[in-house]
């Protein structure tokens, strides 16, 4: 059982919902990527999302972008987000995972980057751009390592290749709220409940919503739905005025807004 396992069926059995964070590894920089990690666990997250910047992201809307383009403006590289993974995997309760294009995961080999972080204290991986086709080996690889390999399921995903996407998926599966890209947005989809209930009835893995939640009311809305939620450019856009705020006052309003979503869960 992978840790994400565990961390599910732990929260099935108390009749809780997961709250998962998203962060740009090196915005703007390391150690205040460790500091939010630390920060939003301490507050009630029960995973955490870690980006690694990619010059061509897929599916991310501008905020998540322009944290890429800075962190990569400051020279972070992978071997040293996978440092300081490790360095805070021992302080936190939550599972950590990589949000990672499949580009990086197949140019540094397939079982080198399973093993990285596995050997890191990393829980799993989220390929969002993996088609489901070229995921067999990749989920082969994972499932050796007790490593979840996350992937995503969209509004536009036939029914048919949704099912496909379980089959080579563990810990969670990643549905995406919305068709198109990732950012903060004040209403979803109506269609969104019913849809995230088809798949659960499909599988017996968590499904989990992600894009464009942003307030404690669109998570009092998909908890009763959804095994969890995930947030992540209303993150990391509080995240980019640490520059102009000061890092004390970003990491004391995150921990604030991260509480409120939590309370809203309960």
């Amino acid at each position: 059982m992978s840790a994400i396992d565990e961390l599910f069926t732990n929260l099935r059995s108390e009749g809780r919902k997961a709250l998962m964070p998203f962060v740009t590894a090196g915005d703007p920089d390391l150690e205040f990527t460790a500091a939010v990690i630390q920060e939003v666990v301490a507050r009630g997250a029960s995973m955490c999302e870690v980006g690694i910047p990619y010059s061509d992201p897929i599916a991310d809307g501008p905020v998540i972008q322009a944290s890429y383009t800075r962190a990569l403006d400051q020279g972070v590289k992978l071997s040293a987000i996978l440092d300081t993974l490790q360095s805070i995997a021992p302080k936190v309760t939550a599972p950590l995972v990589t949000m990672v294009s499949y580009a990086i995961v197949y140019r540094h080999g397939l079982a080198q980057y399973a093993d990285e972080l596995v050997e890191r204290g990393v829980a799993g991986m989220i390929v969002p751009d993996l088609p489901v086709e070229e995921s067999p080996q990749l989920a082969e690889v994972c499932r050796t390592r007790d490593l979840s390999l996350i992937q995503l399921v969209t509004p536009t995903t036939p029914r048919e290749r949704a099912l496909k996407i379980t089959e080579t998926s563990s810990g969670f599966l990643y549905y995406v709220s919305v068709a198109g890209i990732t950012g903060e947005r004040t209403e979803l989809p109506p269609e969104l409940v019913e849809r995230v209930a088809w798949l659960r009835e499909q599988t017996p893995l968590p499904v989990c919503i992600g894009f464009g939640i942003s307030q404690p009311e669109h998570v009092r809305l998909l908890a009763p739905v959804a095994d969890g939620l995930i947030v992540g450019s209303a993150i990391v856009r509080r995240v980019a005025e640490a520059s102009t705020k000061g890092r004390k006052e970003t990491l004391k309003e995150i921990s604030e807004y991260v509480a409120s979503l939590v309370a809203a869960l309960a």
